[in-house]
């Protein structure tokens, strides 16, 4: 969804390079984040992370690991960074990148990420866009790239058609999932994911009874 832009979302992110990291200087950290975070701790990264609740609410829970929220919109990118700083000033374990997650590995070496996450991403329902999906083989390509092996992906929506398509698009890239890694209706089967933190969009629709599709695949 795009944003109305802020007229305090860009001075906010200049105002703040140590948590905002634009598109160029991210590219220039290919391979040295552990660095930037002071640690070799596990990395998360969230695709299309949007106002960033959900992965604000990992890097408080998980101080053990570091977390990175990637984000094209500047306006979406500040809002995260805004509640961030809100939360805790020195929270050092997250970091938000402004860029385009069309090829991750543009950011990440090989073996760099622990666990991938892609939460209520656009579904391009018309066929002639297949290739802009976040499951679609270019993008698994890249992210078999960037993660350790045995790393993880995990896909939570909303939307029926995108995660019928990822399952498949899963498959034929060679991938494939235990039952308990896999839900129709994740908010009455929270036993496959009992440390489940849910995502803005994911509490609205629960709100409506709206089914959460979610599948946990390892590469």
């Amino acid at each position: 969804m795009r944003l109305r832009s802020k007229k305090w979302a860009v001075p906010f992110i200049d105002e703040h390079p140590d948590l905002i990291i634009k598109d160029q200087r991210a590219k220039q950290l290919k391979g040295n984040w552990s660095l930037v975070f002071g640690n070799n701790h596990p990395l998360y990264l969230e695709i299309g992370s949007g106002k960033g609740q959900f992965i604000l609410d990992n890097a408080i829970k998980y101080p053990e690991n570091n977390f990175i929220g990637l984000e094209l919109q500047p306006t979406a990118v500040a809002i995260a960074g805004k509640k961030a700083f809100k939360q805790d000033p020195q929270l050092a374990n997250l970091k938000l990148i402004l860029g385009d997650g069309g090829d991750v590995s543009d950011y990440f070496a090989d073996n760099e990420i622990s666990k991938i996450f892609l939460n209520h991403s656009d579904p391009w329902p018309k066929a002639k866009h297949e290739k802009r999906r976040l499951t679609a083989e270019n993008f698994l390509k890249s992210y078999s790239k960037i993660l350790l092996p045995n790393g993880a992906l995990e896909l939570k929506t909303d939307n029926l058609g995108l995660f019928e398509y990822s399952l498949s698009s899963f498959k034929k890239f060679g991938l494939s999932w235990p039952e308990e890694q896999i839900s129709y209706d994740l908010h009455h089967e929270l036993k496959k994911n009992p440390v489940n933190i849910e995502t803005e969009y994911e509490k609205k629709f629960a709100e409506m009874n709206q089914p959460e599709y979610w599948i946990r695949v390892n590469f």
